[in-house]
């Protein structure tokens, strides 16, 4: 899947992702600044991946976990700075929503700034419900 949005173009091919570009990308995020590259590798090959491009230089990343058969994990959504409030985390959104593979799943994800974004795509707040086990590294 390749999609235009304006000058940057949405894909879904993991041969395009540029891993130290993504490991860049989350280091400016408060869930994921501490992930290292190799961490970073191992959930890009378990997940559906998306790379937003302009030219040839990535400039978003986002990627959904899932089982195929019940849920999807929306997780890692993320736009560079100079490239934000151009619409591209909305279309890379709109990217992961028409996936087939996903079609009609529960999906799930966790944010703490972005409530508004996600609730256009049906995402609805549940804090009676949602617990976590922290990660140890």
């Amino acid at each position: 899947m390749n999609l235009s949005v304006g000058e940057y173009i949405i894909s879904d091919d993991k041969k395009k992702l540029q891993l130290n570009i993504i490991h860049e990308l989350l280091k400016g995020t408060y869930w994921a600044k501490d992930r290292s590259i190799q961490v970073i590798e191992k959930s890009v090959a378990h997940s559906i991946c998306y790379g937003v491009y302009l030219e040839d230089k990535m400039v978003g990343f986002g990627r959904v976990v899932t089982d195929y058969a019940t849920m999807y994990w929306v997780a890692d959504i993320v736009i560079d700075e100079a490239h934000r409030g151009k619409g591209l985390g909305k279309e890379l959104m709109n990217c992961i929503e028409a996936n087939k593979d996903i079609e009609g799943l529960m999906g799930i994800l966790a944010t703490r700034d972005a409530h508004g974004l996600y609730q256009k795509y049906g995402f609805m707040q549940d804090p009676e419900k949602f617990m976590k086990k922290p990660r140890v590294e």
